[in-house]
């Protein structure tokens, strides 16, 4: 059994990513640093972002809200989330959101890790000077046919 190190980053640290469904990643922890046990990452997005209605069919996600506001969609279900807010959203259950406040931060955790590979197919490198990359549901939808990791069902429901 391969023992791992510790990961150790400290406020913007971390492989910063531009994704293409909208959005800044700050990778915290990966899948590797982790075993497979978990994929840790900050997301910073603008209003008006959304998300298709999709699930995750091999990993449940988790939202902790930093600073902000979403409206959640959960199976059909709609909930405001603001700052502090959680919501743990098993495996297989569809969900959607929409960014309401001017900017929000995210702490998303995916366990168990198996979704990095479509994060990383549906994303770009994002060094400090670059500029967000164009909002490409088609990109997402062939990062999500060639790895699996989430299913769409549906345009976003707002």
């Amino acid at each position: 059994m391969k023992t791992l190190a510790a990961t150790v980053r400290d406020s913007g640290e971390g492989e910063r990513r531009w994704f293409c469904g909208g959005g800044l990643h700050t990778w915290l922890a990966t899948s590797e640093e982790t075993g497979g046990a978990f994929f840790l990452f900050e997301d910073v997005v603008e209003q008006g972002k959304v998300t298709p209605v999709h699930i995750h069919p091999a990993s449940d996600e988790t939202f902790y809200i930093l600073d902000g506001e979403i409206l959640l969609d959960l199976d059909g279900e709609r909930r405001t989330l603001s700052t502090g807010g959680v919501v743990v959203i098993p495996r297989g259950v569809p969900h959607a959101f929409m960014v309401t406040s001017p900017q929000t931060r995210l702490l998303t955790l995916q366990t168990p890790g198996t979704d990095e590979p479509f994060y990383r197919l549906a994303s770009e490198p994002a060094p400090a000077s670059s500029q967000p990359i164009p909002v490409d549901f088609d990109r997402i939808r062939d990062a999500a046919r060639q790895t699996g990791a989430i299913e769409i069902l549906g345009p976003p429901p707002f």
